[in-house]
């Protein structure tokens, strides 16, 4: 079964992403820093959301994980910069029903990351794709909070649902 000239191209994009990741690194200035999980595979994300007056201004992750997971992660972040906090939640959820094959309008907000669509068809790789928007939702929520001014989720305490270890 050969692949569709557009599922070549969404293939292409993905492995770019994964393989010359855009904002991987540390900020060395940074609002909030979040690190998760995805215990099912190992993946780890380590997240640095710098904000200014409510909008994400600089956004850069690291860690370790799978294709899917890191070319995400990167799709995230260049799909972040300069919107505001009130916008990520939506743009989260929107991300999530759009890898678990629910039907979603205005893709386009997504950027690249619309392209992971087809990790619907696997359903143990919704977890890989979601780490990177899980951590960045609960950057916000912290950020949101003023818990603290950095706060972290280390991988021994919680999972990417939010669940004690």
């Amino acid at each position: 079964m050969a692949l569709s000239k557009l599922d070549n191209l969404y293939r292409q994009v993905i492995l770019d992403h994964s393989s010359h990741p855009h904002h991987r690194g540390t900020l060395g200035k940074s609002n909030v820093t979040i690190e998760m999980n995805n215990p099912t595979c190992g993946d780890v994300i380590h997240l640095e959301v710098e904000v200014n007056d409510g909008i994400i201004s600089d956004i850069a992750f690291d860690g370790s994980g799978c294709s899917i997971s890191t070319a995400s992660a990167s799709m995230m972040t260049d799909a972040m910069i300069g919107k505001p906090l009130s916008e990520v939640e939506n743009l989260e959820q929107m991300f999530s029903d759009l890898v678990q094959g629910k039907d979603v309008s205005d893709t386009d907000r997504l950027g690249d990351a619309a392209m992971l669509s087809g990790v619907a068809k696997f359903p143990t790789r919704i977890k890989c794709a979601t780490l990177a928007w899980k951590a960045l939702e609960k950057a916000v929520l912290d950020s949101n909070s003023g818990i603290a001014e950095t706060s972290s989720v280390h991988p021994h305490e919680k999972d990417i649902l939010g669940e004690d270890k």
